[in-house]
């Protein structure tokens, strides 16, 4: 069960725009999943071509720094710094707490030598399957829901013992049915979606981050 607060935060942005409202259930649903991912040591794995990717880069921001609280860091690694030396010191009291949200559309590099090697449409897959764990989430973003390495990527995470959940459109494409839990933007329209999307994972965000470091 969420903290009242998390609740709070889930319901205040839902009640900004209808169309995020109608996904409330789905977005409290995808803050437990995170939420519970995080607290057992978890990572979050993030996808997306093109506009999503960088919907994909801004989620993992909010996730791996502050986004609306002061997050202090952790006491293991802030008493490590502070009985190394005064720059020690000074990073103890500059660091955040972060949450583990790596972006799969980062690695230029990476992902040039498997299109080169294997093909465009492992760019994704290839990289869960070397990062993935079991109890780990991918987090798969597709406006049609048709994205073929986002839907490869999700096949590989489910077989990892990963949960997936996928962010999308009105339909929810190829994913309805391929993700565990499917957040699906009341639209066809791809700026729309993404309009959406913003939304959407700002909301997920705020909650995560109030459900682990608020009252």
């Amino acid at each position: 069960m969420l903290k009242q607060g998390t609740e709070a935060i889930v319901h205040t942005y839902c009640r900004k725009n209808p169309s995020v409202a109608k996904l409330e259930g789905a977005i409290r649903t995808c803050v437990e999943l995170l939420s519970d991912c995080f607290a057992g040591g978890g990572q979050l794995l993030v996808c997306g071509n093109g506009g999503s990717c960088a919907d994909a880069d801004h989620i993992v921001g909010e996730l791996v720094k502050a986004f609306k609280l002061p997050r202090p860091l952790g006491e293991p690694l802030k008493a490590a710094l502070q009985e190394q030396d005064s720059q020690g010191k000074v990073l103890a009291g500059h660091l955040q707490g972060g949450l583990p949200a790596i972006n799969l559309g980062a690695h230029i590099a990476l992902m040039t030598a498997v299109v080169n090697d294997l093909g465009g449409e492992y760019i994704y897959a290839q990289q869960v399957a070397a990062y993935g764990r079991e109890g780990d989430i991918l987090l798969g973003i597709s406006t049609s829901g048709n994205a073929e390495d986002v839907l490869h990527a999700g096949q590989v995470a489910k077989a990892k013992g990963m949960k997936t959940i996928g962010l999308t459109g009105q339909t929810g494409g190829k994913m309805a049915g391929r993700f565990d839990l499917l957040l699906c933007a009341d639209s066809t329209v791809t700026e729309e979606i993404q309009d959406l999307h913003s939304a959407i994972y700002h909301a997920v965000c705020a909650a995560v981050e109030y459900e682990l470091w608020g009252e």
